[in-house]
Order: structure tokens, then C-alpha cells, then sequence
């Protein structure tokens, strides 16, 4: 990641991008914007995003799809705003790709601090510092630390950067039991107050890109009343 992350914020109201760039742009990132999920495609293909702020419901192509077309090929952080509160409308944007969520109307400081917070997680665990293991296997599961690259066996498979984020918490503790809540304040970085299906859902698209059945997994499993072991 450079010096100064890049990042798109795309939402059709244009009160909305100039508010979050008023605060990130005092914290020195680089940024860009869109106002449709096409031209968060189109600038995506032209120049490197570090993080990507999208905004759920917009005119010619919404949040969702975008998402689905993004994670296609690239692996930048993805924060979504949404006006929707139904746990299944939240729920929508983690399963297609994103890595977190937030509310309308929200605090744009709460903004601030999750995108830190998303792109510290994204630069720590794909960093070789000298605490860290540049490589993680468990099984025939391997994990590239530095280049943030999942295999199993040969087959390159492609995670979101919080689902590898969540798969290296696991493989740098195997066989251990981990509760919902360590897992969240492990990989999100924030005390787990209420934790809602965020990291459920996380793990059911795991496990549905590396389990051969994911009904019945044999990599992460639950432990019912308890959380999860790898």
C-alpha cells in the first residue's frame, strides 16, 4: 500500500461525498469519487484503489452489483453505506464481497475510524514484519501473507480481504476455540459490544469457496453454544 491510500467514494448524493471528503481528506488519504456503481468500475480499472467507500442504492448500477463485479478481480477494502436497516439488506453487502457496514444517517467520524481500522487490518496482516510468518498452512489450505493470496492445493481461491484476514486469525490459532467475539475484535479491531451476523456470514462465504460440502465443513467448524475451530 502507498504512502497516501487512495480512496473512492461513491454515493449519488453529492452532500454525502463532499461531508466524508471534508474527514478523510484531513487525514491525509487521497481521494476519488463516484457517483454510480459504472464509474466505480471504470475507475477501478484505470488506477489502484486502496479502499473503496460504496454506497448501497444508486442510480445505474447499485452498490450490490458492483461489488459483485469488483471482487472478480480485485481485493481492496470495502465499506458500505446503506439506508437500509433489515438485517438481510445488511447482511446482502457482506455476502457479495464487502468487508463492513455502516448505517444512514452516520457519524462521519465513525467513518473515519472504520476506514483506519479496515486499511491498518489490510496492511498489517499482508506485511512481512518480522513477527510474522510470510506463509500459513493448515491442511492443504495455504495462505501468502505477503502477497494475500489463498490456495487450496494448487487452486488459487479468491477471499475478500476480511474473509483472509479471518481464515490467518484461524490458521494462527488452530485447533483452538474461538468465540464470535475474538474473532471480531481480532480482525475488525474494535471491542465486539454488540456483535450482530457479521462474522457468521463471513465464515458461511469461506466456507463456501474452500469446504467441497460447506453444509458439512471440515475446516472451520462450529462449536455449538461456543463459537469456532480450525
Amino acid at each position: 500500500m502507498r504512502s497516501q491510500p487512495v480512496i473512492c467514494i461513491a454515493d449519488d448524493d453529492e452532500a454525502i461525498r463532499e461531508l466524508l471528503a471534508i474527514y478523510l481528506k484531513n487525514e491525509g488519504y487521497a481521494l476519488r469519487f463516484a457517483k454510480n456503481g459504472q464509474e466505480v468500475l471504470d475507475l477501478a480499472s484505470t488506477e489502484t484503489i486502496d479502499l473503496l467507500i460504496l454506497d448501497l442504492m444508486m442510480p445505474v448500477m447499485g452498490g450490490i452489483e458492483a461489488c459483485i463485479e469488483i471482487r472478480k478481480t480485485q481485493f481492496m477494502p470495502i465499506l458500505m453505506l446503506t439506508a437500509k436497516t433489515s438485517d438481510l439488506d445488511l447482511m446482502q453487502g457482506i455476502s457479495v464481497g464487502a468487508d463492513d457496514y455502516i448505517k444512514k444517517p452516520f457519524n462521519p467520524l465513525e467513518v473515519t475510524l472504520r476506514v483506519k481500522s479496515l486499511l491498518r487490518r489490510y496492511r498489517d496482516y499482508g506485511s512481512d514484519r518480522a513477527d510474522l510468518t510470510s506463509t500459513l498452512v493448515f491442511e492443504n489450505v495455504t495462505l501468502d501473507l505477503q502477497t494475500r493470496q489463498c490456495r487450496k492445493d494448487e487452486m488459487l481461491i479468491r477471499l475478500t480481504p476480511k474473509e483472509f484476514d479471518i481464515l490467518a486469525y484461524f490458521m494462527r490459532h488452530p485447533n483452538q476455540v474461538l468465540t464470535v467475539e475474538q474473532i471480531y475484535e481480532a480482525v475488525w479491531g474494535e471491542a465486539a459490544f454488540e456483535v450482530d451476523n457479521t462474522v457468521m456470514v463471513h465464515i458461511t462465504k469461506i466456507r463456501e469457496k474452500l469446504e467441497d460440502t460447506p453444509r458439512k465443513p471440515t475446516i472451520i467448524k462450529t462449536v455449538w453454544g461456543v463459537g469456532y475451530r480450525l
